[in-house]
């Protein structure tokens, strides 16, 4: 555990929340550690660039492989968990990630492509210095993107995807060069 010089410490006071947040979800499995398909969801929650003497850094909060019990991209609205740990993951980033324990999210409001989230981090692992670290803000829509060591078109991938959530205005995105499928609101 790397504890933050106190000079170099991030401050709470700090943590200025800036637009741009994003969340979206993943469809993924690995059948090799024994790791059944499960769709997920991921939520970043951006904060102002903070500067120090040898550099600056933008600022996340991150909560990764999240599951989320009857969640649809489109009906997220009150949604929650408290004291979620693995398989879910949280950070946050200050010039690295620094992992937390636990997870408390709500999903307050959703409009449209747009969520109103609240997040709550504690059980500081890698000594940022901060417990309890929390974020509240409008975060966007990014798409979900189907990642399963079985699916090699995104015709399959789209099936995949509609056995465990509904795709109403999802459509296929292109990524070049990429072994996923990523589908986004075809209004985006």
């Amino acid at each position: 555990m790397r504890e933050a010089d106190d000079e170099d410490a991030l401050d709470v006071r700090e943590l200025l929340p800036i637009e741009g947040g994003t969340w979206g979800g993943l469809l993924f499995d690995n059948p090799r550690i024994g790791l059944p398909p499960a769709l997920t969801w991921s939520f970043r929650f951006p904060f102002k660039e903070v500067a120090r003497d040898y550099g600056s850094s933008r600022i996340f909060l991150d909560i990764d492989w999240l599951p989320l019990l009857s969640a649809s991209w489109r009906s997220m609205t009150g949604q929650a968990v408290r004291g979620a740990g693995e398989p879910a993951e949280s950070s946050v980033y200050f010039f690295q990630h620094h992992q937390y324990d636990l997870i408390d999210l709500e999903i307050v409001e959703q409009r449209d492509l747009w969520l109103h989230a609240r997040a709550t981090l504690t059980g500081d692992l890698d000594g940022l210095g901060m417990d309890p670290v929390t974020a509240d803000g409008w975060l966007r829509f990014g798409g979900i993107r189907v990642y399963l060591s079985d699916t090699t078109s995104a015709e399959s991938a789209l099936a995949r995807l509609q056995a465990v959530t509904a795709t109403e205005g999802l459509s296929y995105s292109p990524s070049p060069n990429s072994p996923s499928f990523l589908f986004k609101a075809t209004d985006s």
